[in-house]
């Protein structure tokens, strides 16, 4: 299968010679009968290298791609934020991997966390869903761009514009609105992103350069293809949470060329050229940001998707694991396989953990007392692919992730054998369980 290459290239593909009208965009009369549809993924008056569009020539514009249906339930599949199926995560939270679900694959969502709204068309939920060999419905969400990462075995996603086949070790991205089908040869657990805000883009790369972090030629887009079929399509449209179903008599997918800027992409996370520290300390995690979706205001991101992959440590006189923190930032990681170097016990591939804005973090104590004491040679990480979802919004956890079997209720305890300073204590003839500060202020009082 070929693709197109560079992230927000101007692309054009036909399935068939001669699709494209040359030097228009509307033509009196489109080749072949078909008929121009623009699909907008920004305001027309986005500034230039933010304004998203893609032409395309179809058999039947996408107003005939609707029917009578009726309003679905899909529970544990969470947009909208509220005390009623959601609540606060004051803790550090982790989960095992999630037990398959039957059904479809919309069914089978199970939303952990949530930050915003699809109505407020800000922050982001993330999710995990089953993707089984059997026939899959539709889906148009109208809520959010979706991100998608299969967690055991490849998928693939046929949208309007094309095909696009996911490996383990690949994201898949889906605009907002696109119609599209999940199928698998091999049952598979996936990780679901929405983005209820602005597309995702590069981030800037400031004094890095020209080049580094994912470069735009690794992006990879649909080539055009179609399938005309009189059959039944089964449809499942998604808008502010809600979702209604219905049955075509024909296929959505029936684009026989397009050109623009907007549509479905694939990167593999392998090809992220990850750049580090080659004297000391470990960078801020923002180093490895793959894509950006930015907020209102400057600097700071709605969401930024960070891939935690192979690299070499070479960082001299330095803890070189993630070091303890409090992120004004809220973070959702979940990891696709192999072991991440700051847990290495208990965070388990398809699994996910959630450090909230403020929430202290940070490497388990055998792996901090691992890294204080170990020869600083150069070293690599190999085999290993963790990811995470931060953003700017506080995240939520819904009922289902709290009461969750999967929930790692003792998680918390990872960090319980962390001991005070020894030498501070030592030098100070403190007891383990009392301060230096409350032994001054007793001393004074006496």
């Amino acid at each position: 299968m070929s693709y197109l290459s560079g992230f927000r290239n101007y692309h054009s593909t036909e399935a068939l010679a001669g699709v494209l009208p040359i030097g228009q965009n509307s033509p009196q009369r489109c080749a072949f009968g078909l008929y121009a549809e623009q699909i907008s993924g920004s305001a027309f008056t986005a500034p230039q290298g933010h304004n998203l569009r893609s032409w395309m020539y179809r058999i039947r514009p996408s107003v005939a791609h609707r029917a009578d249906g009726d309003l679905v339930e899909f529970v544990n599949w969470v947009s909208q934020s509220d005390d009623s199926n959601t609540q606060i995560a004051f803790d550090p939270l982790r989960w095992n991997p999630l037990a398959a679900v039957e059904g479809h694959w919309v069914e089978s969502v199970r939303t952990l966390t949530i930050a915003g709204s699809a109505s407020s068309q800000i922050g982001m939920s993330a999710s995990i869903a089953t993707l089984y060999e059997r026939q899959q419905p539709v889906l148009q969400n109208h809520d959010a761009e979706m991100l998608v990462m299969p967690i055991s075995s490849s998928i693939s996603l046929r949208t309007e514009f094309g095909v696009l086949d996911i490996g383990v070790g690949s994201l898949g991205v889906i605009p907002r609105s696109a119609f599209v089908e999940l199928s698998t040869e091999n049952t598979t657990q996936i990780y679901l992103l929405e983005n209820y805000g602005s597309p995702f883009e590069l981030p800037n790369r400031g004094a890095i350069g020209a080049n580094g972090l994912a470069n735009e030629r690794d992006f990879e887009y649909p080539t055009a293809s179609f399938v005309e079929q009189q059959s039944a399509t089964w449809v499942i449209e998604k808008r502010e949470g809600r979702f209604r179903e219905f049955t075509l008599e024909h296929s959505p997918f029936d684009v026989l060329g397009w050109h623009g800027n907007h549509a479905p992409y694939r990167y593999d996370l392998r090809r992220f050229n990850t750049l580090g520290s080659i004297s000391y300390d470990h960078p801020d995690p923002s180093i490895f940001t793959v894509l950006t979706s930015p907020s209102q205001t400057a600097g700071v991101a709605n969401i930024d998707v960070v891939v935690f992959g192979d690299r070499w440590l070479v960082a001299e006189n330095t803890f070189r694991p993630p070091w303890y923190h409090r992120n004004v930032m809220a973070e959702f990681m979940g990891l696709i396989y192999g072991t991440y170097d700051a847990k290495p016990n208990g965070f388990l591939p398809g699994g996910a953990s959630l450090h909230n804005a403020g929430s202290p973090h940070g490497p388990d104590y055998d792996a901090f007392s691992k890294a204080s004491a170990s020869e600083l040679t150069p070293h690599k990480l190999s085999g290993t692919l963790a990811f995470m979802f931060e953003t700017s919004a506080p995240q939520r956890i819904t009922h289902f992730a709290a009461n969750a079997t999967e929930r790692q209720k003792d998680y918390v305890g990872c960090w319980k054998d962390i001991q005070p300073a020894s030498q501070i204590i030592k030098e100070f003839n403190v007891p383990d369980n009392i301060s230096r500060n409350n032994k001054s202020t007793d001393s004074h009082n006496g």
